[in-house]
């Protein structure tokens, strides 16, 4: 039977999961409503009938996944769930302000050797490290393993180069294990290599400071703030600057990340298969462990401790970035504007009950006055989100609002395909794909742009945010315009 969404205003709507259970929440109008096929709607009915799961959320940027849908978000006090989380674990956002007059970025030869300079310093693509860029920095395995369990601890920072005040600007700087310490993390890290269970260590932690392939990148971007009073006062806690370049880069945890969780779905799969339980919705991407079990204290340790390393990376992406400016325009300032996660399980309370809140291309959202903002900058205006569009639409700077308790406290996490990566490739023209680049005068570090990470291969970002807005879960306050960007043409780390 084709799943049917049953709307209930002009960008809510609910999708049937089933007498016995409540429906999954959709958002989204009429328009972004249509991009959502029948197997993206199949894996959110799969997600919310599954054992444990209270609560499932579909976004705007909603499209099928591996198990549960990307852009949606799992909520279940009783169980963890890898799936729902996701390969790229913790991968995030983060954005920096210098500043830079946009005037400073106006000369292409200007932008072609930040470009340059970016490039000799972060390398981009799968299983590039430091190695291969000249003036990136040299990690050896001490500081991956203790980015691995500190997370953004200042003598791993320090190590690193990288401003320990950032923290201050992290949605989270650290994760601890299934128990809250550290310590699990670092026993369970030893078990892992002694057993020969993470193979390939010291290349993948080499890692750190790099971007992946597929929809990972860095962007140039003009800060446009909102006329609004309300948006204008939000940017000034965020520390946005009008008018001035900022950097928005997406990555995520890369090979240690990835090794992590194909670790984690090879095991779970093997007790499944031992013990004859039957994967929800017949998708072994679905697997799941009881917490307090062996099984999800495993599970726990392994996501923190990729959740840590993302951390550390994007830090010092952005210090790296901050570097290659001051080299091509000597004097350039620049400091972290927020860090925010779009693939990750937190705890955190849903009604009246603790939950782990599972977010697959999923943006928390806490508005102005929630207890977890408290003794944060952010407790009178919320936290920057930090969304994703793409080059020639923009990206969006929000804040929740109040109804986006409705949503698990969550948004998108950028605008979402509309096209597969195949049939991108093969339907969208070269030639059209890199003109649309040079009408917008947006500089790149390609050749040809992948046409699977192409304008016309994702929704309508506008239509995104519209629906978002219009369903009361968040407001724009500012818009970033892209000058330039540094992509790879390889495959997806999510």
């Amino acid at each position: 039977m084709t799943p049917r969404i049953v709307p209930t205003g002009d960008a809510t709507a609910i999708l049937p999961a089933g007498d016995h259970h409540s429906p999954v929440k959709v958002f989204g109008n009429e328009a972004i409503r249509n991009t959502f096929d029948d197997l993206c709607l199949q894996q959110a009915i799969n997600s919310r009938v599954a054992p444990g799961v209270t609560d499932v959320v579909l976004n705007p940027d909603a499209h099928c996944g591996y198990g549960a849908p990307i852009g949606c978000v799992l909520a279940s006090p009783t169980h963890i769930y890898p799936g729902p989380v996701g390969f790229d674990i913790k991968c995030s956002m983060s954005l920096l302000q210098t500043d830079l007059p946009e005037s400073a970025v106006a000369d292409k030869k200007t932008r072609r050797e930040l470009i340059h300079a970016i490039s000799r310093r972060i390398p981009t693509g799968a299983g590039k490290g430091s190695r291969h860029v000249p003036a990136g920095r040299k990690v050896d395995e001490k500081i991956g393993a203790a980015a691995m369990i500190e997370g953004g601890s200042k003598d791993v920072l320090d190590s690193i180069g990288v401003p320990s005040q950032w923290v201050d600007r992290c949605e989270d700087a650290f994760h601890v294990g299934h128990d809250d310490s550290s310590e699990a993390l670092r026993t369970r890290l030893e078990v892992l290599r002694s057993n020969k269970m993470f193979s390939g260590f010291r290349a993948k932690v080499e890692q750190l400071g790099s971007y992946g392939g597929g929809n990972h990148f860095g962007e140039c971007e003009i800060v446009e703030v909102s006329d609004e009073e309300d948006s204008r006062h939000a940017c000034e806690v965020f520390g946005l600057e009008d008018r001035k370049v900022a950097f928005l880069s997406h990555c995520g945890s890369r090979g240690v990340g990835h090794r992590l969780a194909s670790g984690q779905f090879k095991a779970l799969e093997e007790k499944f298969d031992a013990w004859g339980v039957p994967y929800p919705g017949n998708d072994k991407q679905l697997v799941y462990a009881p917490l307090g079990t062996a099984e999800a204290d495993a599970y726990l340790d392994d996501m923190a401790m990729g959740a840590n390393f993302a951390t550390v990376n994007h830090l010092l992406i952005n210090a790296l970035v901050l570097e290659a400016f001051q080299e091509v325009i000597p004097g350039t300032t620049g400091r972290l504007v927020y860090f925010i996660s779009h693939n990750i399980a937190r705890k955190e309370v849903v009604g009246n009950r603790m939950c782990y809140v599972h977010r697959k291309g999923a943006t928390r959202a806490f508005p102005a006055g929630h207890h977890a903002l408290s003794g944060t900058p952010f407790e009178e205006t919320g936290h920057p989100i930090l969304l994703p569009g793409n080059p020639q639409a923009g990206s969006s700077i929000m804040v929740a609002l109040p109804g986006a308790e409705a949503s698990c406290y969550s948004v998108n996490h950028g605008a979402g395909r509309v096209l597969g990566r195949k049939r991108a490739i093969r339907e969208l023209d070269q030639m059209q794909v890199d003109a649309s680049f040079d009408a917008a005068d947006i500089l790149t570090n390609c050749r040809r742009y992948p046409k699977d990470e192409a304008p016309a291969a994702y929704k309508d970002f506008d239509e995104v945010l519209k629906s978002v807005e219009t369903a009361g879960l968040a407001k724009e306050v500012a818009r970033l315009r892209a000058r330039f960007v540094i992509k790879d043409g390889g495959p997806a780390d999510d």
